[in-house]
């Protein structure tokens, strides 16, 4: 018994996992008929795993500027080395299948050893097997994304902290760096694993072997690892913040600010509780129906279960892992891919059904001592809960898989055998067209070109203004894109190709398509086509981030209401301006020569219906505009700001007295 005692749960786990694995893939591999990823970001990672083998890491592709897009530094470099010795296209995927299910064996055992102080011996067990029955975790295993193995590192670093604090005889100097190691580990294989590398900091200076200043100084290189991901950004690419941060999160967004980032944090928050934790909608193929309660209950017992067993340091690294999953709540929307953002904190609410079922377990036992067999039974009904979801989210798998297949590998390898080699396209799915075209790509997102997240954060207007200021040359020459995606067709040329796909749910939009570049209407707002009455001395440009910046032009603004000015100028030609919507007011300055009377034309539009918009210098109303007698059309309006008005930085104001408007463009002219 002894012996094998000593594979348990080691062997069990590695034999569900290969069964977990084996149908999984076969699944996939019977539908797709070869390696397939589930996400496009799983290709981001193979294509930087590939620029770390070809030795120029950070660079999406070796002709272009380094970049902050690798959000996992590790997971790239974990794969670089297959790739080098000749696991290339899609081989790549089997040695990022068999570190995603030998994680996912590695996070069940793991588990197994976190849970069992907290939990007892059935408790243990049941923790291993909710990890192995909880299909995000396959589904995430399969995807050749680093999700299953930032979870194993985050449980692993819970368990050797926690091991550290509790038992003196297991300060040794292997664990020692065995805990610093982790905390680089994990940090650097999601920004998130800062804080577990904070944690470890915590732990090691709060329990210190002999001399102390000789531990503590360990603590504070495990504190390091919290800074690491920043460091290596900031070393590499010349930024130690990602473009996914930049794109991605509500902090540092400028449309969400004070009482409105605070809004949609919490309707994040409420979605997560009232819709996510119970098994609605995106989380209904993972999740039972109405399991908010029984996941309340199972965070509440994690702090519980530590007090009893008198391990408040255990119990707090798994509540801290379950509340990690909080952490996307701070994300413009973290409902993409399957929720992969979520899942990996999963294993502190698993093990707190664990926690739960023996609480129960030992207030049963006041009523029957026998009560306390219900433990296992009761553990296996959640695990059962789980399990009933396996097969259709295994069938979710492959068809995601052959989604990907069917339109991003499709259509990278056709813009491999079709386009020029010098050609830049323009992509709003990065990974798989990059990786498979082998050629230069402009991301529109920002993820992995250097510097277009925040345009992608201000929206299509702020792009269009952004692309004009680009020299021609470094505009790219093709789209592969979701036209519904860009907000304008001003610059598609001719249709080359078309990927469409419509049973996947996974995809971006059902067809993916190809463009010639056409740039002909871009700038084409850039001057008024009203007669001028001097020459120009100013201009703010709205929407273009740069001149409002210049022009102290407040954003008054929320996401999703800039607009794209698409219409005839008064002789005929098409225009594009990006400006934006539903102002209430305009309030910038204007730069001036002082004391001379300045001729103003102002490009605006009534959002619904007529609008009257009031002029104000210095407070005094100049002039008052009126929009939208004939039609919701956009128009060029003339007025003067009086000499004695007129400053180096002129004050300006536009209040709508009625109705909203859109505005575009301002031009100051003076003679």
């Amino acid at each position: 018994m002894k012996r094998l005692a000593r594979y348990f749960p080691a062997a069990p786990v590695a034999v569900v996992t290969l069964v977990l694995a084996w149908r999984t893939l076969r699944a996939l591999l019977d539908q797709v008929g070869e390696p397939c990823g589930t996400l496009d970001d799983s290709y981001i990672h193979f294509q930087y795993a590939r620029a770390i083998a070809q030795l120029h890491p950070f660079h999406y592709q070796a002709s272009m500027p380094a970049t902050s897009g690798a959000t996992s530094v590790l997971w790239p470099a974990l794969l670089a080395p297959f790739w080098a010795i000749g696991f290339r296209g899609q081989a790549i995927l089997w040695p990022a299948w068999a570190l995603g299910f030998a994680a996912l064996g590695g996070l069940a055992y793991e588990s197994y050893h976190l849970a069992r102080p907290l939990a007892g011996r059935w408790g243990a067990v049941g923790s291993a097997a909710l990890v192995l029955s909880f299909s995000a975790f396959t589904w995430c295993a399969a995807s050749g994304m680093e999700v299953v193995p930032f979870a194993w590192a985050m449980a692993r670093s819970a368990r050797r902290a926690s091991e550290w604090h509790e038992a003196p005889q297991l300060r040794t100097t292997r664990r020692l760096g065995e805990l610093v190691a982790l905390a680089f580990v994990a940090a650097l294989m999601r920004p998130e694993g800062a804080l577990v590398a904070i944690g470890i900091a915590i732990v090691l200076a709060v329990s210190p072997r002999k001399p102390a200043h000789v531990e503590r100084a360990w603590s504070l290189a495990a504190l390091a690892g919290a800074g690491a991901l920043p460091a290596v950004l900031r070393v590499f690419t010349g930024s130690g913040r990602s473009n996914t941060a930049i794109a991605k999160l509500l902090v540092g967004n400028p449309y969400y600010r004070g009482a409105e980032l605070v809004s949609v944090v919490s309707g994040n928050l409420e979605t997560f509780f009232k819709t996510l934790l119970n098994g609605r909608v995106w989380s209904a193929e993972f999740v039972p129906t109405d399991a908010m309660p029984l996941a309340i209950m199972a965070l509440v017992a994690i702090p519980i279960a530590g007090f009893r067993q008198k391990r408040l340091v255990r119990a707090a690294f798994v509540l801290g892992i379950a509340l990690g999953m909080c952490i996307p709540c701070f994300y413009v929307t973290f409902l993409w891919n399957r929720l992969r953002y979520l899942w990996p904190f999963a294993t502190g609410w698993l093990i707190g059904l664990a926690c739960l079922a023996r609480l129960l377990g030992e207030v049963a036992t006041l009523l029957h001592p026998r009560a306390r067999a219900g433990v296992p039974m009761l553990i296996g009904f959640f695990a059962g809960a789980f399990a009933v979801r396996l097969d259709w989210v295994i069938d979710d798998v492959a068809n995601s898989a052959r989604g990907i297949d069917k339109q991003h590998v499709a259509i990278g390898r056709w813009a491999h055998d079709n386009l020029p080699k010098d050609a830049l396209v323009a992509v709003n799915d990065t990974g798989a067209i990059a990786y498979f075209s082998d050629l230069r790509t402009f991301d529109i997102v920002g993820l992995t070109t250097r510097g277009e997240a925040r345009y992608w954060v201000g929206g299509t207007a702020s792009r269009i203004e952004h692309y004009e200021r680009m020299p021609r040359g470094d505009l790219p020459t093709h789209f592969i894109v979701y036209p519904e995606w860009m907000g304008t067709d001003a610059f598609f040329g001719r249709e080359l190709f078309a990927a469409t796909v419509t049973d996947s749910s996974i995809l971006g939009g059902q067809s993916m398509r190809a463009y010639e570049a056409d740039w002909t209407l871009l700038g084409s707002g850039e001057k008024p086509w009203s007669p001028l009455e001097g020459a120009i001395v100013d201009a703010v440009d709205v929407a273009d981030l740069e001149s409002e910046a210049a022009h102290r032009y407040e954003l008054l603004a929320r996401d999703n209401t800039e607009v794209v000015g698409d219409g005839l100028s008064a002789d005929g030609l098409r225009v594009i301006d990006g400006g934006r919507g539903w102002r209430a007011v305009d309030r910038f300055v204007a730069r001036l020569r002082p004391g001379k009377v300045a001729h103003a034309i102002a490009r605006l539009a009534p959002t619904k219906s007529k609008c009257v918009v009031d002029v104000r210098a210095g407070g005094a109303v100049i002039a008052s505009l009126t929009l939208g007698d004939d039609d919701t059309s956009w128009s060029e309006l003339k007025f003067d700001v009086p000499a004695e008005s007129a400053q180096s930085e002129t004050p300006l104001e536009l209040v709508a007295r009625e109705g909203s408007f859109s505005s575009y463009h301002y031009w100051f002219t003076q003679e």
